[in-house]
C-alpha cells in the first residue's frame, strides 16, 4: 500500500520564550536583568523537526498532545502555518500545553526551563496506527521528557518498520541526568538513526557502560568515534551533531566526518532539530547517508541566522546552494 506521508513526527510540542543573550549569571534575589532580544516561538524537539522538514518540501504529519489552552492553539497554528499536518495533535481537557523558557549566552550556551504539563501523560495511544502504517519514516524526539511514550516506541516503530518505514530517534537532554541504561536498548534495536548531539551521544554510551569516554569528558574527535561506535552496535547508525565541528556518523564499522559550512550564528535553538529534518528529508530524496550528513550540516547552520528554531529553517534549495558556495554539489 503506498505512503500517505513521507513523515510522521512524534514528540513534543510547545511554546518557546527565547531571552538573551544574558552576559551575566542567572540572578535571583528579585533582580531584574536586561537582554537585547525577547522571542515568542514555536519550540518542541519534535515539533521544530517536522517545520523543517515540511520546509524542505516533505509531507509531514505531527502526533501528540498539547493542553486546551491558548499556548495549545498557538502551537496547533504554527504547526498548520508550516505545512505540518496536525489532525493527530490532541487535546488534552485537563493538563497545560508545555512551555519552554531558553536563555542563551553570547558563547551559544543556554540554559532550558521546562514545565513538561501534557509531556507525562503523552502515549501510545496519541499516534494514530494508519499514520505509523502510512508514513514512508518516522522521527521521534525527546525520549526522556515524555516517559509512556517512550516505554511504547519499540512496538510503534516495529510497527512502522513493519509497514516499509526507516525511523530516527533524537533523544536529547535527560534531566534526570541518568540516560535510561538498559532500558533504552529495545527502541536502539528497532531504531534506523540515532541522531544525539556530542553531549548525549557521550552520556549515553557511558551509561550503557562504555568506560573509555564519560558524559563530562571533552568531546574529542576520538572520544565521539568510540562513543558513536559503541551505540552503533546497539542498532542503529549514529550520526552526532557537534555544532562548529561538523557532524559524525558511525554504522558500526566505519566513521564519516563532515565540516560545517561556514556561519556566524544568531540563535543555535532548534540547530540540532533542524540537522536531523535535512538529514532525513535527504535520505528519503535517494540521497546516500554522506550526502545526507552534508545536507543536514547545511541545515542545521543556516537555522541559525535568525532567532528561534523556526525562523530560518532553510528550503532545499537555500540548503544546497549554500553547499555549493561550500564547494559540495549534490
Amino acid at each position: 500500500m503506498p505512503h500517505t506521508y513521507d513523515l510522521l513526527v512524534i514528540g513534543d510540542a510547545n511554546p518557546d520564550i527565547v531571552l538573551g543573550p544574558l552576559d551575566a549569571p542567572l540572578a535571583f534575589g528579585q533582580r531584574e536583568q536586561l537582554v537585547d532580544t525577547g522571542l515568542l516561538t514555536l519550540g518542541g524537539s519534535a515539533a521544530i523537526m517536522a517545520c523543517g522538514a515540511a520546509r524542505l518540501g516533505l509531507k509531514v504529519a505531527f502526533a501528540g498532545r498539547v493542553g486546551d489552552d491558548d499556548a495549545g492553539r498557538f502551537v496547533r497554528t504554527a504547526l498548520n502555518a508550516r505545512g505540518v499536518d496536525t489532525d493527530a495533535l490532541r487535546v488534552d481537557p485537563g493538563l497545560p500545553t508545555p512551555l519552554t523558557v531558553v536563555v542563551t549566552r553570547g558563547d551559544g550556551d543556554r540554559t532550558i526551563l521546562t514545565s513538561p504539563g501534557t509531556l507525562s501523560a503523552t502515549g501510545p495511544d496519541d499516534v494514530p496506527e494508519a499514520l505509523l502504517t502510512g508514513s514512508r519514516h518516522v522521527h521521534a524526539a525527546s525520549y526522556f521528557l515524555l516517559p509512556k511514550l517512550a516505554d511504547a516506541l519499540p512496538e510503534l516503530l516495529a510497527t512502522a518498520r513493519a509497514h516499509g518505514a526507516t525511523s530516527s530517534l533524537d533523544t536529547n537532554d535527560d534531566p534526570s541526568g541518568e540516560w535510561a541504561p538498559g532500558r533504552i536498548d529495545a527502541t536502539l534495536a528497532v531504531t534506523d538513526f540515532l541522531l544525539p548531539n556530542a553531549r548525549e551521544a557521550l552520556a549515553l554510551a557511558s551509561a550503557a557502560g562504555f568506560r573509555d569516554t564519560a558524559a563530562d569528558s571533552p568531546a574529542t574527535a576520538g572520544s565521539l568515534e568510540a562513543a558513536a561506535g559503541a551505540l552503533a552496535a546497539r542498532g542503529p547508525r549514529v550520526v552526532v551533531k557537534n555544532g562548529a565541528d561538523g557532524a559524525l556518523l558511525h554504522d558500526g564499522r566505519t566513521p564519516l566526518r563532515t565540516p560545517a559550512i561556514p556561519a556566524r550564528p544568531l540563535d543555535t535553538v532548534g540547530a540540532g532539530d533542524s540537522f536531523d529534518a535535512g538529514f532525513v528529508a535527504a535520505l528519503l530524496r535517494g540521497l546516500s547517508t554522506a550526502e545526507a550528513l552534508e545536507f543536514a550540516a547545511a541545515c542545521g547552520a543556516l537555522s541559525t541566522r535568525a532567532h528561534g528554531g523556526t525562523t530560518a529553517q532553510p528550503t532545499w534549495d537555500e540548503a544546497s546552494t549554500a553547499l555549493a558556495r561550500d564547494g559540495k554539489n549534490l
